[in-house]
């Protein structure tokens, strides 16, 4: 079972991540792994914190000369701004100093409930953790998730479908031109005209202290049948997959396939129906059957059936206005325009690198699960004997 933790706040020291459960063997760079992470900077209507941090990963334990060794991999981000902030976030009683409380909440923030639910009079206790800031260390561990999904060909990949309602058209293209596309923009979107109405949709929002959210799409190809299992309801790989999507900040929604769309619809509309064509295999397919939909979004019944994966999320507004909303002060119960920390304007870009992340998580995990091993040699034996089981059924 692959598994991972993450430590560390949004203005301390560094983050911190340790995955347990990779398979010695995987080869791994710190420069793939920062190449996800300058992604997730990226972005129309990032703001200041980026002009900071410049995110690089390190490695401190459990691979050896780029390959795993079995051990836990440790992974660091160090905060560059935390030269600011050393007494203000210090861990030594010393440096303890009331009067930078942090006392008004933001609506839509983790702020109050937290500060409620822990006891804390200073709400920075829990803005600096539940901060999207931690989605760095959990973008690094996905890109190490990816580059073992990548040893059996399988890719995830991410793209920005809608932002402030004004949404991309993918009409008839293939992956791979989306993939050409989202690479080329700002908004890491694959519809050029829609893209600019984004951008000034953006614009709009930041003249006006204001914030905007959006949809982001998940597609992962390559997939084998079998993963998941509908068993158990802990075992179903699409619950797995949104509950790890959900748990991004700011997601509001996931919805996998036709999603919603599916209960508007009767079911000749809805369901993939399936053809068997026995030249598949020797073009070099999974599996001789197959589907000309993918309304199912590449899983059925918990268990994926080797159509893509296609997830898609919905991002609110960052809570964080320039134009605070409403509050009432923790200690003196007055009322008070909210805290205003620094924050972007659009982060919906950003959201389809972390939610790349942590779909790659999940199905690598999905795959040790099945075809899990201590070595990679061992985990790619037990997977190519049961393609070709698969391919004979």
């Amino acid at each position: 079972m692959l598994r991972y933790l993450t430590a560390g706040e949004s203005h301390g020291p560094q983050l911190t991540a340790i995955i347990e459960g990779l398979p010695a063997g995987l080869k791994i760079s710190d420069e793939s792994i920062n190449c996800d992470l300058a992604r997730r900077q990226c972005g129309y209507g990032r703001g200041g914190r980026m002009k900071i941090e410049r995110d690089e990963a390190q490695i401190l334990s459990g691979v050896r000369w780029g390959e795993t060794i079995g051990s836990p991999v440790t992974l660091c981000i160090v905060n560059r701004d935390w030269i600011n902030w050393q007494e203000k976030m210090s861990p030594n009683a010393r440096h303890r100093d009331e009067k930078i409380r942090v006392t008004r909440s933001r609506p839509g923030h983790a702020d109050l409930p937290g500060a409620m639910k822990y006891d804390h009079r200073d709400v920075r206790n829990i803005l600096e953790r539940s901060s999207a800031r931690e989605t760095a260390v959990r973008v690094a561990v996905g890109a190490v998730a990816k580059a073992f999904l990548a040893s059996f060909g399988i890719e995830v990949n991410g793209f920005v479908a809608e932002v402030g309602g004004i949404c991309a058209e993918r009409r008839s293209l293939q992956l791979e031109r989306m993939k050409e596309l989202s690479a080329a923009s700002e908004l890491f979107t694959y519809d050029a005209e829609a893209e600019e109405r984004m951008k000034a949709f953006i614009d709009g929002a930041r003249e006006a202290g204001d914030t905007v959210g959006g949809v982001v799409e998940i597609i992962a190809s390559g997939l084998p049948v079998g993963l998941g299992s509908h068993v158990q309801w802990d075992r179903k790989l699409d619950a797995r997959l949104a509950m790890a999507v959900m748990s991004i900040q700011a997601i509001k929604g996931v919805e996998i396939g036709l999603g919603f769309d599916a209960a508007r619809r009767p079911g000749s509309q809805v369901h993939d129906e399936i053809y068997y064509d026995s030249t598949r295999i020797s073009r070099g397919e999974l599996s001789g059957f197959y589907r000309k939909s993918n309304n199912a979004g590449g899983i059925e019944g918990g268990i994926t059936n080797g159509e893509d994966i296609v997830i898609r999320a919905a991002m609110k507004p960052i809570p964080t206005l320039y134009r605070p909303l409403r509050s009432v002060d923790m200690q003196t119960k007055e009322p008070f325009e909210a805290t205003v920390e620094r924050s972007d304007v659009c982060a919906v870009p950003a959201a389809a690198v972390v939610a790349e992340a942590v779909v790659a998580l999940e199905l690598a995990n999905a795959m040790l699960e099945k075809f899990g091993g201590d070595s990679l040699g061992e985990v790619r034996r037990n997977y190519e004997g049961y393609l070709e089981y698969v391919r004979a059924f």
